[in-house]
């Protein structure tokens, strides 16, 4: 027997659990209001299912995770947050990756200020969930965690040392490294550069975040508010998950920005990896999780809040215009994919 036919039967059972708690509305105990809320709870259902096809949840681990020991990890966090490792040792990688607090590993800066107090060229993407994507930075120049790894260190807008020779020495200069890094790789003990962008990925890929959208997917119809599924609804209706696909909603697409709104015209793209003239002001998709811990948005850090950035997606490639109320609710429901470890601070 389905057990499909018998879900009115819970609806209807389930109704008075959700008006007390605020999950439906409560102002007219009419029947007419009871059919209206038992409606929403059934297409709550139906939008769980479509959303689940279409988007699904995040995964519990990164691809390549399997051999990241927590040997390996608790390494590479160290190096990541180690100021000494930059040429004037006031900066590392957490100094523009923040991770405590609401911090998602951005600084909420529109472009990070390197050792020396130089500007980047581009806004600061969080490293939540970096392990999942295909491609790395806003030009996609690198395939995989391992091949960035040791870029800020020899980057002169970034931590501006000379060499990665400079990183072995600085390494080789603290007796708890030669610890750390034995315990981590007891049959290659010795401190190796391959050692560092290993252990540093399996750091960054241990940060992985879960949202009440995934809880939501996963099974639990109340994990978002109707709000957050209206906004959902008309997430998926106008077709955002062209660009912002899979369960990352984004990262894995490169599209040119060409709106009536104005980027840094000094900044190619991906076009200053490849060389392709199509690739011109052509940028990587952004993931939209966490997306309402991580302003100012966009490549170059213009846009400082998340409604405006909403405002300006809808002018690039939309099939219709939206209306300052589906601008709040495509909002809510981008606010249900923060960390929830994140989103309560």
């Amino acid at each position: 027997m389905r057990l499909s036919r018998f879900v009115p039967i819970l609806l209807l059972l389930l109704l008075p659990f959700c008006k007390a708690n605020g999950i439906l509305p409560t102002e007219n105990n009419s029947s007419s209001q009871d059919n209206l809320a038992l409606s929403i709870l059934l297409a709550g259902f139906d939008l769980q299912e479509e959303a689940k096809r279409k988007i699904g949840s995040l995964p519990l681990a990164s691809p390549r995770s399997e051999s990241d020991s927590k040997e390996k990890i608790a390494l590479g966090e160290k190096i990541f947050k180690d100021n000494s490792l930059s040429l004037n040792s006031v900066q590392s990688c957490s100094t523009c990756h923040l991770l405590t607090g609401r911090n998602v590993g951005t600084d909420g800066q529109a472009t990070s200020l390197g050792t020396f107090g130089q500007a980047g060229k581009r806004n600061t993407p969080t490293i939540f969930n970096v392990g999942f994507l295909e491609t790395i930075f806003w030009d996609g120049r690198k395939s995989n965690l391992e091949d960035q790894a040791l870029l800020p260190f020899v980057d002169s807008s970034e931590m501006a040392l000379g060499s990665t020779s400079d990183l072995l020495t600085r390494l080789n200069a603290k007796s708890e490294y030669s610890t750390l890094f034995a315990k981590a790789f007891p049959e290659s003990p010795s401190i190796q550069l391959s050692s560092v962008k290993t252990s540093i990925s399996a750091f960054e890929r241990s940060l992985i975040s879960r949202s009440r959208f995934d809880d939501f997917v996963d099974g639990n119809p109340y994990a978002i508010s109707l709000e957050e599924k209206e906004g959902l609804r008309l997430f998926l209706n106008l077709n955002c998950v062209d660009c912002h696909n899979s369960s990352m909603l984004g990262g894995s697409k490169f599209v040119k920005l060409d709106t009536k709104y104005t980027y840094n015209p000094n900044d190619l793209g991906r076009f200053e990896v490849t060389g392709i003239e199509a690739d011109r002001f052509v940028f990587r998709t952004p993931s939209l999780r966490n997306v309402a811990l991580t302003q100012p948005y966009f490549h170059d850090g213009s846009v400082r809040t998340l409604d405006e950035a909403v405002r300006r997606m809808n002018e690039y490639n939309s099939p219709r215009m939206i209306t300052e109320r589906e601008v709040t609710l495509l909002v809510a429901f981008l606010k249900s994919l923060s960390d929830r470890s994140k989103a309560n601070f």
